[in-house]
């Protein structure tokens, strides 16, 4: 350790930046699916010492945004598979969709290092640098509409105990945790074996938080379909029926084995964002050909785009939406995604970048924002459609919903990294408000959790089938679902301002010994 510390302080100039990059694309491996935790334990403690050899703030800026570069390149990196989809089109940005975004994405990493770097070595500055990641991680979950991706927090989402945190302190109380928890070896002995007590405590609180029993579970049978379409192929007009017909076959099968699996449960068939290749709320043929898959007491909830049509039957709004379809073809309940994915699914900037990944020239609208869905004889659905999952705090309108209902395309990440990321974050809304999940993806990851993030069932990624869940109950709210993010941003500000307080009793003793020794 003595000689990587010497060696990362004598790193100089260019070298100190190209240094500050490696760490940051080092720390990236502790996201999903490596979830290589150990590797912050070099890469923070790295950022720290080149910090602290930073001669000024222009240096200490230029440094974190080269962590948050090299971070994001490698955490990012999956993002070249949307583009590839259409490569015929945006061939030009297959080799700078992810650096410059990345680049983008790196300013946030200068608010942290330029706290720490204003911090006195030591806990202040260990302190100051998580309480800053965690501003940082706010402002990037708001910033032009938000992408809090791969929040540090979300590296402990490989398993339901390492998590159980998050249903009091959020993901964004997990980042600053882990950050204090991976500078512990420039701290002292004394700081290694405090953190790995705490470790051990966090550990022991999530083994109480899973010791009681689940309340039993609803007379229900998820069936998650993961009809496995290749992006490239889903809007070709030669492939609408074929894809049609798998997710009918697909339903049909499922609801076959829910009445030899699950007798007596109602089977609710779920499809994944934007799974129908017809409309579904403006096509009664559709409707009546998808309700006749379904069992007398079924009901599917369906990904399809809805329309709003002008006189001459051109559409003039589209929305990504979520239809439940009962057996007779009637529509029971309608719900459209409300934020939306820029460049994607609209146009930001009024057009003036003319980049739009999705084929189309009519941009999407979006609905009123998390809702509990009503739903014939099922609890309300907190219903969330691809990224809308990812945004801890915001899933969970003024009513509570009794579950929570994931539909995502991830076919546009191809067998990358993306959808585990995903995945990680559906993870961690369950424990954070304590809510069962339930997640169809188009070509995978499909599963479910219950309230506190044990994983039910789950189909591969690139896999065509079906998996059954049952529909746990709800958990009692937990304290983050009662108090949202002040709790992490009051957590955040504590470092802070524990920094800050240290820094100024270093500073002023210094200042003051002189008179004790005259």
């Amino acid at each position: 350790m003595q000689r990587l510390i010497r060696h990362l302080e004598s790193r100089a100039g260019w070298r100190a930046l190209v240094t500050a990059f490696g760490l940051g694309g080092l720390a990236a491996l502790a996201m999903p699916p490596i979830h290589a935790i150990p590797v912050l334990l070099i890469a923070l403690p790295g950022l720290l010492l080149l910090l602290g050899k930073a001669g000024s703030w222009k240096r200490a800026a230029m440094l974190g945004w080269a962590f948050g570069w090299g971070h994001h390149v490698i955490g990012l990196y999956w993002i070249t598979y949307s583009i590839l989809t259409e490569a015929e089109r945006l061939w030009w940005l297959v080799p700078l969709a992810v650096p410059l975004l990345a680049l983008w994405m790196g300013i946030y990493s200068v608010i942290p290092a330029l706290l720490a770097w204003k911090a006195r070595p030591g806990w202040p500055r260990a302190l100051v640098l998580a309480g800053g990641w965690v501003l940082a991680e706010f402002v990037r979950g708001w910033a032009f509409t938000g992408f809090p991706w791969n929040l540090l927090g979300s590296a402990w989402a490989f398993a339901a105990l390492p998590v159980q945190g998050a249903a009091w302190i959020g993901t964004h109380g997990l980042s600053l945790v882990t950050v204090l928890l991976a500078c512990t070896p420039l701290l002292g002995r004394r700081a290694m074996a405090g953190g790995a007590a705490a470790i051990l405590a966090f550990a022991g609180l999530g083994v109480l938080r899973l010791l009681p029993e689940e309340p039993p579970a609803l007379p229900v049978t998820l069936v998650l379909v993961q009809g496995n379409v290749a992006q490239e192929a889903k809007w070709r007009e030669e492939s609408r029926w074929p894809i049609f017909r798998r997710y009918l076959e697909l339903s049909r099968q499922g609801a076959e084995m829910v009445e030899r699996e699950a007798p007596g449960t109602r089977p609710v068939i779920i499809w994944p964002e934007t799974a129908s290749p017809f409309l579904l709320a403006d096509d009664p043929e559709a409707r009546r050909i998808a309700a006749a898959a379904l069992p007398g007491n079924g009901l599917l909830l369906a990904g399809t785009v809805r329309a709003e049509w002008g006189p001459d039957r051109r559409p003039t709004k589209l929305f990504n939406s979520l239809v439940a379809l009962e057996p007779d073809g009637q529509i029971a309940a309608v719900y459209d995604k409300a934020h939306l994915v820029p460049f994607g699914e609209y146009m930001p900037l009024s057009g003036l970048l003319p980049i739009r990944v999705v084929r189309g020239g009519v941009d999407f609208q979006g609905g009123p924002g998390p809702v509990a869905l009503p739903l014939p004889g099922l609890p309300p659905a907190g219903p969330l459609i691809c990224y809308e999952v990812i945004f801890p705090g915001a899933v969970v309108g003024a009513e509570r919903p009794g579950w929570l209902l994931n539909i995502t395309n991830d076919a546009w990440f191809g067998i990358s990294a993306g959808p585990y990321q995903h995945l990680a974050t559906a993870r961690l809304r369950a424990v954070e408000e304590g809510l069962p999940l339930a997640r169809a993806a188009q070509t995978g990851i499909s599963a479910s959790f219950d309230s506190r993030g044990r994983e039910i069932t789950r189909l591969a990624l690139g896999e065509t089938g079906i998996a059954l869940s049952p529909l746990p109950a709800a958990g009692e709210p937990t304290p983050f679902a009662r108090l949202g993010l002040v709790i992490p941003a009051v957590l955040a500000l504590l470092a802070l301002l524990g920094g800050w307080w240290g820094h100024r009793r270093q500073v002023l003793g210094r200042r003051t010994s002189p008179s004790f020794t005259t």
